[in-house]
């Protein structure tokens, strides 16, 4: 597969990374597998995870074809660049035709991302996953990969302004052991066990974060640690609510 577009963009988010001193605490490398598929499974904290994400495989010398929702490909700018670096388009309309392009990549070897949660967590905790992941990496026969990213939610998340040339953010990326399911596991288990996984590194990532929020600050850290965050209750409630104006306008959008 050629690859054109996705190695200028990693230097070019590199350089960017370095000029503002983003501060990498990366651990777990061994991890990614050198060659063959995987199933990579991130929480999701802020609209630049991807890219995070992505940087987990790099030391291994590959590359993660992240699935997007379909809307990021329909943008002008966006679009062009996410193609170019093979990532997989969601429909939520069409799923089938999504998982199966996630199969074919990584039965071609190919490393895919995924973040269960759908959406970007208001909590910033782990929520409820579901058990696509797990029958993805079954289905290709992959380890499936769990991840922790923390950090990226200073520069921009859901709810509040973007920042993106905040300097000296620390962002620590935690990858942890590969999971092997295989047919005849309870798929429901094996994503409750992905989920406690998940949880327990972004729950590391979060006590050993070398910053503590000053006054005024406090949003980007979750309720249990202290932070002004939504608890994960409060945030089920205003991601419903957000679900209910999005169906609002496009019903009102149909009907005009």
């Amino acid at each position: 597969m050629a690859e054109h577009v996705y190695p200028p963009v990693i230097k070019t988010a590199k350089g960017v990374f370095k000029a503002l001193n983003i501060k990498f605490r990366l651990e777990g490398t061994e991890q990614i597998p050198s060659t063959g598929g995987a199933v990579l499974v991130s929480n999701h904290i802020s609209y630049l995870d991807f890219i995070f994400a992505g940087l987990a495989v790099h030391p291994a010398g590959r590359l993660a074809r992240f699935m997007a929702k379909k809307e990021i490909f329909d943008n002008r700018i966006a679009g062009p660049l996410m193609r170019g670096m093979h990532h997989i388009p969601v429909d939520r309309e069409a799923g089938a035709s999504s998982y199966a392009a996630a199969l074919k990549a990584l039965k071609g070897g190919e490393i895919v991302g995924v973040f269960a949660e759908a959406t970007i967590s208001r909590s910033f905790t782990v929520k409820e996953i579901k058990s696509g992941a797990v029958r993805m990496a079954v289905a290709s026969k992959t380890p499936l990969i769990p991840i922790a990213i923390w950090g990226p939610q200073r520069l921009w998340t859901k709810g509040h302004k973007r920042r993106l040339f905040q300097r000296n953010v620390p962002v620590t990326i935690l990858i942890g052991e590969p999971m092997h399911p295989k047919r005849g596991d309870d798929y429901e288990a094996v994503t409750a066990e992905l989920h406690a996984r998940m949880s327990e590194l972004l729950e590391k990532a979060q006590r050993e974060y070398p910053d503590v929020p000053q006054a005024g600050e406090r949003w980007w850290q979750p309720a249990h640690l202290g932070g002004t965050a939504p608890t994960p209750e409060e945030a089920e409630k205003l991601d419903l609510k957000e679900a209910e104006d999005r169906r609002a306008a496009r019903e009102l959008r149909d009907g005009a």
